[in-house]
């Protein structure tokens, strides 16, 4: 039976970035897999803003949902950037997504993360993990015959802990694709991140060779470090290979859903 998974970020191209090199291998291999954008993008540029970038932004998103091959890439327009908050209305919709979508994971950022609306997300879908099982809560949408597994999407923050790496996925040889998922996000990846950068670029005028470096270069690097950091793990999920695996990305379990073995967490995350 093919596996369903739901990525819950923050913006337009959160789940790309956390979960794009595993979500391809998911797809490749039959499963079900969807990303949410809680917020609209309205905020992540520094010169476009408001209606006019949200709708560049949900472009941007369908375009990377084709060349992903996920079901669905969900942006919830009425959610502005940086005004998200875990009240009532919003724990409702995620519940509804949640219930609605089915699936065996739901994955999201954690607690801690560095961006208000990244830590409101995680709120949210947190607080759901256990009210997507109360039937007379949100009743229009029934409830799923098994609560699904909650986990975390990688992050390199130490307080109050650093993240526990429970599985990992190397992407090596999808690295190409979590890149071409990365190229139709313009309007963050060659506009809004490179000038936090200090860096002007103009896509257009770059080969695709040079674009990919690019990308690695400032975005691929923290999945090179997640495999340095947990190295004996992958060589004890992977034996002799996961000595020359690169690139891996990592999830930690939440208790708060379904409680599964790390053994059973590990194979539901495998592709």
């Amino acid at each position: 039976m093919p596996k369903r998974f739901l990525m819950i970020g923050a913006h337009p191209d959160d789940a790309d970035i956390r979960f794009g090199g595993t979500a391809v291998q998911l797809v490749k291999a039959g499963h079900i897999v969807k990303f949410v954008a809680m917020c609209n993008g309205s905020c992540g540029h520094y010169s476009m803003s408001g209606k006019e970038l949200a709708e560049r932004r949900y472009a941007e998103t369908q375009a990377s949902k084709a060349i992903s091959g996920i079901e669905e890439y969900q942006v919830l327009m009425e959610n502005n950037d940086c005004e998200l908050t875990p009240d009532l209305e919003n724990r409702q919709k995620v519940i509804r997504i949640i219930r609605e979508f089915a699936p065996d994971v739901v994955l999201t950022h954690r607690l801690c993360d560095y961006h208000a609306d990244h830590r409101a997300t995680s709120q949210l879908v947190h607080d759901a993990a256990y009210l997507t099982q109360v039937p007379k809560y949100c009743p229009d949408t029934p409830i799923p015959a098994q609560n699904p597994v909650f986990a975390c999407v990688w992050d390199g923050f130490i307080d109050p802990r650093p993240f526990r790496a429970d599985a990992l996925v190397p992407f090596d040889d999808f690295v190409d694709e979590k890149c071409r998922m990365f190229d139709c996000h313009v309007s963050q990846f060659y506009e809004w991140l490179a000038w936090e950068k200090k860096m002007t670029l103009d896509p257009e005028k770059m080969s695709w060779e040079e674009k990919r470096q690019f990308l690695m270069d400032n975005w691929g690097s923290r999945y090179v470090q997640v495999a340095d950091e947990n190295r004996e793990t992958l060589i004890a999920l992977y034996g002799e290979k996961g000595k020359t695996i690169r690139y891996a990305e990592a999830f930690e379990y939440s208790p708060y859903g379904r409680k599964v073995s790390l053994e059973e967490f590990r194979a539901l995350m495998m592709p």
